[in-house]
């Protein structure tokens, strides 16, 4: 029985079509990202495309991660702002918003 070979895969193929052809113009046409990070180091491959793509498109990031998680140290790197929220309730949405409104506020105030 031959090995899956997720290359030829259909609904693999269809999904790096979708991405490639999509996500750098809805990038692009973004100001900056904002990357909700998995919590406890888990493995989201649509995050690590997302974050690939800004990184070389040259996107302020800013990483939303949840209190105590772990922050590798690449990402403390190249994320422009990290804000810590849960978003259980809608005090901490309402906190995340004005975080991401405060850092959009300072990053292109001068535009």
């Amino acid at each position: 029985m031959p090995k899956y070979d997720p290359w030829r895969d259909p609904d693999v193929l269809r999904w790096m079509r979708r991405t490639r052809d999509k996500l750098p113009e809805m990038i692009d046409a973004s100001k900056a990202v904002i990357s909700i990070v998995p919590a406890d180091g888990r493995t989201d491959v649509k995050f690590a495309v997302e974050l690939g793509f800004s990184i070389m498109m040259d996107k302020p990031i800013v990483a939303v991660i949840r209190p105590g998680s772990h922050v590798p140290e690449k990402l403390v790197r190249v994320a422009d702002e990290i804000i810590e929220c849960d978003m259980e309730t809608e005090a901490d949405r309402e906190k995340l918003a004005a975080s991401i409104a405060d850092f959009m506020q300072r990053r292109f105030s001068s535009e």
